[in-house]
């Protein structure tokens, strides 16, 4: 077979008719970090090629346009990549890409406007229904989007895959759109090797499904399991908060989080397991000792640990902070202590450094301490003599702050900025953190929220200064997506976060085959400082092709034509050990 001209990870190529652009409808290949929204103009490319670990998950889009007299009744299949096996049914889930109308721009130049975001699966990875991706309609003079997701099966042995996107559709139309999949010799683990908690709020949840903020805890477990499968399924802990107030007992908790827990629930990702279990209950001196024994005589204590506190003195009083820190190290000394803070110099000013053991840093004070300007900042080695205790553990996350909470940030201009959760932004800034964490040796990732406006997230999603702040999936319910059974769907950027845990692992699988000078350099190349992530899609997934590169050098194995020409294709720079790294501080 011919060779393959590589855009962006993913390659795609229209076979019996050409990709069209002019006044009949067409389709073209999208790689997964573009955002097609209704006025994209019809794609030129007709090719995009994927890369993979086996068990990785990659993603591609395909374009869709309506041409002069729209398109209507359009449906698509992908029945399978064939290769050295078959690729296919779970293993492959198309999406119709939905809509979210932006009134209020995130940053100074977002665009307001329709945006890209929800995913319509056609069937869905939860339970497995089929639901009502298709057919739809593609409005005349007008783009839509789908979304594509190939999950690569442990035991799928290296070499090229091929397969057909075939999208038909009213007036006679029957577009093509192939595949090629480049599998490299390597297991990609299921559980992530970055530890995440990201917060699923019980009341949203509930009102979202239900329509009550309480809801039966039949229907609260049940829903919150899905959650936590969908989480998963994309490499992150979805924390439930475990308050004995919605755990009736701990039978009930080994019947439903257990197999989550130890690896045991069917997930594509197979003996995936959950991170972390947050405790939330009141900071009573019974309910401490009662969690500390009930996950130790389970195995999960290094998983486990008290929220202390959250951003103080705004959210939390230090006073509150010591008193609660304090209490757990005295009834509950093998419970780890975790506290949300601005700068790590602060625990040793509030003499709070003896008493937490998870310091969980906001990304834009990771540089610097509030108040200070970055160069006045004491560098890395306020974290490293954190870490140089025993049991400790570095984490950062983003929140409005990053986006400037409905202000101006300086640093968020065209090109570069914060990363950012939030939909009318470019993908690559919901893909950026597991770099930056790479680099400063963070070992975990928080997030506040991911269902704060779930009732309303088809509709509107704007919240503290940004659209899509703390809600990172929507509510499939049946009434929207068909089938017989509710389930939380994934957003397009929780597909980009986990693009980026990905990335976290070959940026770790390099270091840890012997060149960590090389993982690092390309990290830092990529993203030179949290403030400075691109918004350039290509820039990433030639990152990530370089690791892969590297690495089958590292293990002495025959490199892929596919992958020495992508990089042939998309030279930019080569991975610079000169760069000096930036520093914490500087």
């Amino acid at each position: 077979m011919r060779a393959f001209a590589c855009v962006l990870g993913v390659w795609v190529l229209a076979l019996g008719l050409p990709a069209r652009a002019g006044p009949d409808p067409s389709v073209w290949g999208v790689s997964a970090m573009e955002k097609v929204q209704p006025q994209t103009a019809p794609g030129s490319s007709s090719s995009v090629r994927l890369f993979a670990a086996r068990n990785e998950f990659v993603s591609f889009q395909v374009g869709l346009h309506g041409g002069d007299s729209g398109w209507s009744g359009v449906s698509a299949s992908l029945p399978a990549l064939e290769g050295p096996m078959r690729i296919e049914g779970a293993d492959i889930v198309l999406y119709r890409e939905t809509l979210l109308h932006v009134t209020h721009p995130t940053m100074p130049y977002s665009k307001v406007g329709w945006w890209p975001d929800g995913l319509v699966p056609d069937v869905d990875e939860t339970v497995g229904e089929k639901r009502q991706a298709f057919p739809m309609d593609v409005p005349a003079n007008e783009s839509r989007a789908l979304w594509v997701d190939v999950h690569v099966p442990m035991d799928a042995p290296p070499g090229e895959y091929y397969g057909t996107v075939e999208v038909v559709g009213a007036n006679g139309y029957r577009l093509q759109v192939d595949v090629a999949l480049t599998v490299v010799d390597w297991v990609m683990p299921s559980t992530s090797s970055l530890r995440t908690s990201f917060l699923v709020w019980t009341p949203s949840v509930c009102q979202a499904f239900t329509g009550q903020r309480e809801c039966s805890r039949e229907d609260q477990l049940r829903l919150l399991s899905y959650f936590q499968k969908l989480g998963l399924e994309h490499r992150i802990t979805f924390v439930s908060r475990f308050d004995p107030q919605d755990i009736p007992d701990w039978p009930t908790f080994e019947q439903w989080w257990g197999p989550f827990l130890s690896g045991t629930a069917p997930l594509r990702l197979p003996g995936a397991k959950m991170t972390c279990v947050e405790y939330a209950g009141p900071p009573t001196p019974e309910q401490l000792k009662e969690f500390e024994a009930e996950t130790g005589a389970r195995g999960l204590q290094s998983l486990s640990f008290f929220p202390v506190g959250d951003e103080p003195p705004w959210n939390s009083t230090y006073d509150e902070v010591l008193a609660h820190a304090r209490l757990s190290r005295q009834v509950a000394p093998n419970l780890r202590t975790m506290l949300t803070i601005w700068s790590i110099d602060e625990l040793d000013r509030r003499g709070l450094t003896d008493l937490i053991d998870i310091g969980v840093v906001i990304v834009d004070y990771l540089y610097k301490s509030p108040g200070k300007p970055e160069a006045e900042g004491r560098g890395l080695s306020r974290y490293e003599a954190f870490l140089r205790r025993p049991n400790r553990e570095l984490w950062i996350y983003q929140s409005c702050g990053t986006h400037g909470c409905g202000g101006v940030r300086s640093e968020n201009v065209p090109g570069q900025g914060w990363p950012s959760y939030m939909v009318d932004v470019s993908p690559a800034k919901a893909r950026a953190l597991e770099w930056i964490s790479f680099q400063v040796g963070a070992t975990g990732e928080h997030y506040y929220q991911v269902a704060e406006m779930l009732s309303s997230a088809w509709t509107d999603q704007y919240k503290y200064g940004g659209n899509g702040d703390g809600t990172l999936v929507y509510p499939g319910t049946v009434s929207v997506i068909g089938g017989t059974t509710s389930v939380p769907l994934p957003s397009l950027r929780l597909k980009l976060i986990r693009q980026g845990m990905q990335d976290y692992e070959w940026l770790k699988q390099v270091r840890d085959s012997g060149d960590p000078a090389f993982a690092q350099a390309v990290a830092r190349d990529l993203v030179r400082a949290p403030w400075l992530v691109p918004d350039d899609g290509d820039s990433f997934e030639r990152a990530r092709v370089l690791l892969i590169q590297r690495y089958l050098m590292l293990i002495g194995a025959e490199i892929p034509e596919s992958v020495d020409a992508y990089l042939s294709e998309h030279p930019g720079r080569p991975p610079r050990d000169e760069i000096a790294p930036v520093r914490l501080g500087e």
